[in-house]
Order: structure tokens, then sequence, then C-alpha cells
């Protein structure tokens, strides 16, 4: 094997495996070097998302979502069901086998479009070089023309509660409980934390968060965040805000969590803590001395709008550079450079990102929310239909949440569309794809949606944006 490349990317996440492709699709000799390995030392291809995130969180949801259905939602429907149980062990393996079938299908199309895997750990020195070291710490050095860092993020640590085998876990290890813990404390109400939290509420553990912010999911249109909380609060999750977490203490096979909250000093007992707390990136060790591409204090990456580093022909995507650790906007990116160093001229538009969080209900959105709009002074209008409204969400017996649409008052344009409800994943591509074409609310009001669907919900919040909903009250212009 020659080790002269055209592209070598680092890292076979979402947004390295991604970039390593679409660049050996379009005719680049494409190196794609990635550390992990199994527990046999294969190479494991796939990254954070693959193994030990997205997909695995992603399937324990969908199972524990199930589990719950059965337990509380069937009777409404005539179905009766005795003695629920669930099997841990087998719904493990179900989450197992279906991360090995992903991350095997990147292996296939690797081979299928010409990319060389490499297995270790990379390390860029200066002149573009990549120095290997293998799992037998032999180390090679590869040559490239451009090198793109998707090396992603890990999960933060924090003094007062260090990851403890058994006991304090993070991210990773909530994803392998061999059974259902009575109780159990999370760290951290963001993404993390409440996706992971009600995959053991459902599954019925007593759980507890802990969150440090005064404000629930500060980063989300607060209408939404508000009735998310109350939908949470419903199910179980106790949820303590402007809560900060002083220590912890294993003694007698439980955590002991200390915390201070506006009471004053408090006290938690579980069976398993999580820290969700955030990620950081992943560059430490990555970088030479020499190798001229600098980080920010966080260790960010610094990048241009293209992506590229301070070094002519070094990128970086994804969690390792700035805006929202998300996997498609790491792929996003990884095609955008593969194909800027073929030569065209692609861009990512980071005004139409969409976000979710996969609890149940779901919450989602893209563009600004009213917060944004109201500090920057925008006057806009806002839309709303709830899903109580909604022929498809009743006959689903699912009916919380609402769709809520802002936009420009003057131009009509959409700014912002938030969602929390059933499905709210699939349904903010609609948005997404609005936004991108620039549309108007009055444009997606002239829309025909098909009925009944919980997307007419889409349709009527747009209705309501300029005062025209049929089957829900109508809003009134918010001033700026």
């Amino acid at each position: 094997m020659s080790n002269k490349f055209d592209v070598i990317v680092i890292g076979a996440g979402p947004g390295g495996y991604v970039a390593a492709i679409r660049a050996a699709q379009l005719g680049l000799k494409t190196a794609c070097v990635e550390k992990w390995s199994n527990a046999s030392g294969k190479q494991v291809l796939g990254g954070t998302c693959l193994n030990v995130g997205c997909i695995p969180s992603k399937a324990l949801l969908e199972s524990s979502h199930k589990f719950e259905e059965a337990r509380h939602d069937f009777k409404e429907h005539g179905i009766e069901v005795d003695d629920l149980e669930i099997n841990v062990k087998k719904m493990m393996e179900r989450k197992d086998a279906i991360v090995g079938n992903l991350t095997g299908g990147v292996g296939m199309l690797f081979k299928a479009n010409g990319v060389t895997s490499i297995h270790g750990t990379a390390k860029i020195v200066a002149g573009k070089q990549v120095e290997v070291t293998d799992t037998k710490d032999k180390v090679s050095t590869y040559e490239a023309d451009n090198i793109i860092i998707a090396t992603g993020s890990k999960p933060v640590e924090i003094p007062p509660a260090p990851i403890t085998e058994g006991y304090i876990v993070d991210s990773t290890g909530a994803l392998e409980f061999d059974e259902v813990p009575k109780r159990v404390g999370v760290i951290g109400a963001g993404v993390i934390g409440l996706e992971l939290g009600s995959v053991w509420a459902r599954l019925g553990s007593e759980v507890t968060v802990i969150e440090a912010q005064d404000t629930f999911l500060s980063l989300v249109d607060q209408q939404i965040a508000k009735e998310s909380l109350k939908q949470f609060k419903k199910q179980g999750l106790d949820i303590k805000l402007k809560a900060m977490v002083t220590g912890t203490e294993i003694k007698r096979g439980l955590v002991n969590v200390s915390y201070k909250d506006a009471k004053g000093n408090q006290e938690l007992k579980v069976d398993k803590l999580i820290v969700g707390v955030g990620r950081v990136p992943v560059t430490e060790g990555l970088l030479s001395a020499d190798s001229g591409i600098n980080l920010d204090e966080r260790g960010f990456i610094f990048v241009d709008d293209a992506c590229q580093t301070d070094v002519p022909g070094i990128y970086a995507i994804g969690d390792v550079v700035r805006g929202p650790m998300l996997a498609h906007k790491a792929s996003e990116e990884g095609i955008m450079v593969a194909e800027r160093i073929a030569g065209h001229k692609p861009q990512v538009n980071y005004d139409c990102i969409p976000g979710v969080i996969y609890t149940h209900p779901e919450l989602a959105w893209v563009g600004q929310n009213e917060e944004q709009l109201k500090a920057d002074g925008i006057d806009y209008n806002i839309g709303i239909a709830p899903f109580s409204a909604s022929g498809r969400a009743m006959a689903a017996n699912s009916t919380a949440g609402m769709v809520k649409i802002l936009a420009d008052a003057k131009t009509d344009r959409v700014l912002g569309v938030h969602i929390v409800g059933q499905h709210a994943s699939e349904l903010i591509a609609q948005a997404v794809i609005a936004m991108e074409f620039g549309s108007s609310a009055e444009d997606l009001g002239l829309t025909m949606f098909a009925h009944p669907t919980l997307s007419e919900s889409m349709h009527e919040a747009a209705l309501a944006v300029n005062g025209n909903a049929i089957h829900v009250a109508n809003r009134k212009r918010r001033k700026k």
C-alpha cells in the first residue's frame, strides 16, 4: 500500500466516514484512520454515534417506549396485556445487533467506494504528514495533499462525580446496564440526560435529574421547553433545577449524591448515577507542536466558513469545531469539505441545522426561537397548532404538544419552527426544507397536506401565522 494519498480522514464517525466516502466518489485517493477496536482487537468503524451514541440510545428509547405504551396506553385501545415484563438482556442484544449491522455496513461502503481503512491512532505533524500508531505500537507515516480531522467528542467528566465502574457512569455506561435499577440519578437535564433518564424511567426506575441551570432547556424555545417539562414531570421524572452536585460517595452498594439547591444542602441516594453534562472535543495528542493548527482554550480547532484550519489543505469538521455537536451537521460538513477539495463550491447553511431530543414527546426545532427574536429586536408573527386538535394525534392517543412557527412580520419569511410532540424528529424536516428554500408562512399555508396526518399541524400553524387558521384559534402578532 502506498503511503501517499490525496485525502486522509482522521476519524470514522458520521463526519469522517461520510467525508471519506464522498472524497473517494469524487475520484480522490482516500484513506480513513480510526483507532477504535472491539474486544478482539478488530477495528470498529462508525465512531461515537453508531457505537455508543445516537444509534444505541435510540434503540433503547424505542424499546423502552414500546414497553411504556404496553403498560399505560394499550388499554385505551382495548388491548389488555397481563403480566408484562422487560427482558433487559434481550433488549440490549437487540441494541447491539443494530449497532453491529450499521458499523459493519460502513466497512462495506469503504470497500465499495475504494476507501483505504487504516487502524491506529493518528497524529498530524508538519508537512501534512500523519503518523499512525497501530495496536502493536508500530508507527507508520502517511502523506496527504489534504487532511480532514473528524475525531469527534467524548463525555465531560466532573470532579464531584468521578466515573466509578458499576455505580457512576457516563453516557456510554448508561447504555450497558444489565438490569433495571430501582433508583437512577442523572446529572444534567440536557439532551443526553433527558434521553437516558427517559429510557430507565420508562422501564420502572425512579429517576431524579439534577440540573445546575435555573432555566429548563435554556437553548430551546421556552414555550416548547415549558410544555415538555410539564410532560416529563407527568411521566415521573423528578427534575431539580438550579441544583449543583457537590460530591458523591459509594457506600453500601449505593451512590450518595450531595447537591446544593435554593433550600440548601441536599442528599440523594441512588443505585446508578449517570453523568450527562455535555461533551468535549477529542483533540488531545492529535497535533504535534509544529503542525500549525491552532486550538481555542476549550480544545476546539479554529476553522473558517469552509472548515479549513490555519493550515491550507487541512480541514476539521463535526464536534471538534464550532457549532452544535450533531451527527448530521458533521456529515454535511464532511461532504462540503470533500467537494471543496475536489474543486466544487458547496456550503453548509448553519441557519438551518435541525435539533432533536428523542424523548416522548420528542422536541425538534430549526432556526430562531422567540427569545432570540426578541433579543435581536425582530418583529415577528407566531402561529401555533396544538396536536390536541389533530385527528391523527387523537387516533394515536398522543395529543400532547404543538407545532409553533415564527415568521418575519414584514416579509412573512419563516424564521423558526419549534415542535414538541410525537414524531417531531420527522416533522421538522418539512420545516428545514421550507426554510432552505426561503419559504414564507403563506407558502406553507397554500401547500396541500394529506389528511389525516400529524403534518397537518404544520399546515395549520402556518395558516395561524397570518390569522387564517381553520381548526385552531388564531394568534396575534407579537411585537419586538
